[in-house]
């Protein structure tokens, strides 16, 4: 199970600016991630890197405004990719159905 950890350095930037260390995830969480976050209009900033290609780590960093934790825009971004993927897989098991349906008449 990947690992979350919140970089030190952010306790004077207010609970609405925070990194955190996702372990065992790289580019695949982090571009579709980023690509949610960044359409909230309470998020200022939203990015992530790979520090290196031998750490399995990827760094994931929020600004948000001031009224709103960085950690709460993180769950919500988590559990709209939740919703995401819940879609795609349905979608794809009624398209699979459909056309074994047809291709069995």
């Amino acid at each position: 199970m990947p690992k979350l950890a919140e970089l030190t350095g952010d306790e004077n930037s207010g609970e609405s600016s925070r990194t955190f260390v996702f372990e065992d995830e790289g580019h695949t969480l982090g571009n579709v991630l980023k690509s949610i976050i960044c359409k909230y209009p309470d998020v200022n900033f939203c990015g992530y890197t790979v520090p290196h290609p031998a750490e399995n780590k990827m760094h994931f960093r929020i600004q948000a405004a001031k009224s709103v934790r960085a950690i709460d825009v993180l769950r919500r971004g988590l559990e709209d990719l939740e919703r995401v993927c819940d879609h795609t897989i349905d979608t794809f098991e009624a398209a699979v159905a459909k056309y074994q349906q047809k291709e069995s008449k």
